[in-house]
């Protein structure tokens, strides 16, 4: 709302602010239980959530106290409102002059009438116009002092209890994502119970045993999936889909790292190689530490530079190894990656061997190509110097999610 509101009144007094912050958490259960069934079921999560939150957060108000600026006028003031000490006669208007002060903010006007949950008994009568915090101080013979010490002190109220509305409403906001977060899963699981769904069906990879300990992957069998663990759905019908167990997505990345720590530690032994040779050394560690219980190979190749574990002909992971060559080279990778996954809440990784001097720069590019790439939903994390974390969704479908892991590794010849 902007422009004029041009009714006097209290500042901070007329709205109780616990109630409408209430009244916001419900219109956040209300937005997302009153989505389709199907909506829900086949949306991207996380994607939704930041919706939620960007369309319910409250901004608060900011006030610009630099910008003030005072006007004046002469207006006729009824008696009533004079001094007791000053001779007027009652019913009758005497010309005064008056000081107008105009006190810019940005926001929304409403939140000028929104009593916050600690306030003061004590607030001043304001308009809003032209979005300006509006206040008058009539001169009854005051001096340029004493009408500085009113403007200032009502200032002073103004912005102590916007300050306080502020607090209120960031506690709020900092609630949203956790709120929306509770409704999003309660409403999902009475859906998926409602259709007598099997949680998810599990990729049938598990840990093996005997696992070398300089990777330090523990030697307990688990499996990848859970047999009952949260479906991933088609966008209609209610058909399961497979999903790889964070934790097991997790291990597979620690031991890529850990054979590609190795290849820098040993430039001389490795440089030379080509990329499908790095890829088999890798596969060499990876095979022995999980196992399949459909087939006995649990990773596959596919090309020359592809790491791929697949359920009923599809891929649950796949890993990209290339030397880098370059930004487009680059991004290019992630598109064929990419290309390759249809299951929702896939995950993969991109594996750069980097033979540039000058490694540092090759990372700042990654850092800046990877979001540009049209398939990028947003970054996730830096786990250490050269491996990275982000969210990108398949070809076409933004709530078919691929978490991807960015990994380089210099080899310099």
């Amino acid at each position: 709302m902007r422009g004029r509101m041009g009714n006097e009144f209290l500042a901070f007094s007329e709205y109780d602010g616990f109630s409408v912050i209430e009244n916001q958490k419900q219109s956040v259960s209300s937005a997302i239980n009153s989505q389709p069934d199907d909506y829900i079921l086949n949306v991207n999560k996380e994607e939704y959530i930041a919706h939620i939150v960007s369309e319910f957060t409250i901004t608060p108000l900011e006030i610009h106290e630099d910008q003030l600026t005072a006007s004046t006028y002469e207006a006729q003031i009824p008696a009533e409102r004079h001094p007791s000490d000053y001779y007027v006669h009652s019913g009758k208007s005497y010309p005064k002059d008056v000081i107008k002060y105009h006190l810019p903010f940005t926001g929304d006007p409403q939140l000028l009438k929104v009593r916050a949950s600690s306030y003061t008994l004590s607030s001043p009568r304001i308009t809003i116009e032209d979005n300006c915090i509006c206040f008058e101080i009539v001169n009854f013979n005051l001096t340029p002092e004493g009408i500085k010490q009113q403007a200032d002190s009502t200032i002073s109220s103004v912005i102590s209890q916007n300050n306080n509305t502020t607090k209120d409403l960031n506690a709020f906001n900092a609630q949203i994502e956790g709120l929306a977060n509770q409704v999003f899963d309660a409403r999902k699981q009475q859906l998926l119970n409602k259709s007598d769904l099997m949680s998810s069906l599990g990729v049938p990879v598990r840990k093996a045993g005997d696992i070398p300990s300089t990777f330090s992957v523990p030697a307990k069998r688990t499996k990848v999936i859970p047999t009952k663990s949260k479906p991933v759905v088609a966008e209609k019908g209610y058909k399961p889909e497979p999903a790889l167990d964070d934790s097991i997505y997790q291990q597979i990345l620690s031991i890529i790292h850990d054979v590609g720590k190795q290849f820098e530690r040993l430039p001389s032994t490795y440089s030379g190689k080509e990329e499908e040779h790095l890829r088999d050394h890798i596969l060499l560690i990876l095979e022995p530490n999980f196992e399949g219980s459909a087939t006995g190979e649990t990773f596959n190749k596919s090309g020359k530079t592809d790491i791929l574990l697949r359920h009923e002909s599809n891929n649950v992971f796949i890993a990209e190894l290339k030397f880098w060559r370059g930004k487009k080279s680059f991004q290019e990778t992630i598109s064929q990656l990419l290309g390759y996954l249809t299951w929702r809440d896939s995950k993969a990784a991109v594996v750069m061997f980097v033979k540039n001097k000058d490694f540092s720069t090759v990372l700042e590019t990654v850092k800046e190509a990877t979001p540009e790439h049209s398939n990028y939903l947003s970054y996730v994390s830096e786990q250490e110097e050269g491996w990275y974390h982000y969210r990108f969704h398949v070809n076409d479908d933004k709530n078919r999610e691929v978490k991807l892991a960015i990994m380089l590794f210099h080899i310099p010849e």
